[in-house]
C-alpha cells in the first residue's frame, strides 16, 4: 500500500511540475478526537498537531505534509447492565503523513481551498489507563495497532502567508480489530507560508 501512495504522489507531483508554485510552512493547531466502539459509550479528548507541509499548484494543487500529533478517546463502560460504569482514557502521539489533493479559488493574497487525501498514521507512544474489572470483562480492549490509514477532507483559507484548514479525519482501517475501534477527530490549524 505505501508503494502505490509514493507511486501516485510522484506521477502528480510530475504533472504539477511543469506549471507548479511551490510553497513550503509550519503548521500548529488543536484536535478534537474520538475512538468509535461497539457497545461502549465513547467522548472526545483535545489533542494537538504541530509540523510542516508542501504545497505544489495553486488552483489544482497538492499537498503532502509531515506532523507530530496527540489524539486517542475516552469510553464508559456498563457493567452488567446496571448503572454502575467504569470508564478508560487512551491518548496517542504519532507520526502523521497525509497527501492532500486540492483546488483554490482565488488569487494569491487571498485564496479558498478545499482538500481530500489519505493520511497514514504511525503510534510513537501510547498511554492508556483502565481499570481492572474493565480489562478482565473486555478482554484485548486497549490492543491497538501501531499504524493506520485514514482519510481527511476539510477546506481552508490562504490570507498572504497566512493559511488556516478545518479537516475532518476518519479511519479506513481499525486501530484494534475488537470491538470495531476507529478513530476519528475534527482538526483546526493555523499555519505560516515561509515562500
Amino acid at each position: 500500500m505505501k508503494k502505490y501512495l509514493l507511486s501516485f504522489a510522484i506521477i502528480l507531483a510530475a504533472a504539477f511540475s511543469a506549471k507548479a508554485q511551490f510553497s513550503l510552512g509550519a503548521k500548529a493547531g488543536v484536535n478534537f478526537s474520538k475512538i468509535n466502539a461497539d457497545n461502549v459509550s465513547e467522548s472526545s479528548v483535545t489533542g494537538y498537531q504541530v509540523g510542516a507541509f508542501a504545497r505544489f499548484g495553486h488552483n489544482l494543487y497538492l499537498q503532502p505534509e509531515l506532523y507530530l500529533g496527540s489524539s486517542g478517546g475516552k469510553f464508559d463502560f456498563n457493567n452488567n447492565g446496571t448503572t454502575t460504569t467504569t470508564n478508560g482514557k487512551v491518548t496517542f502521539t504519532s507520526l502523521n503523513l497525509p497527501l492532500l489533493i486540492g483546488k483554490g479559488f482565488g488569487g494569491d493574497n487571498l485564496n479558498f481551498r478545499i482538500m481530500a487525501g489519505p493520511v497514514y498514521s504511525y503510534v510513537l507512544d501510547k498511554n492508556q489507563s483502565f481499570s481492572d474489572n474493565v480489562s478482565g470483562a473486555y478482554n484485548d480492549f486497549g490492543d491497538y495497532k501501531k499504524s493506520t490509514l485514514g482519510f481527511q477532507a476539510g477546506a481552508g483559507v490562504d490570507i498572504g502567508h497566512i493559511t488556516a484548514d478545518f479537516r475532518y479525519e476518519g479511519g479506513l482501517t481499525k486501530i484494534n480489530q475488537n470491538f470495531g475501534q476507529r478513530q476519528n477527530l475534527w482538526a483546526l490549524s493555523v499555519g505560516f507560508k515561509f515562500f
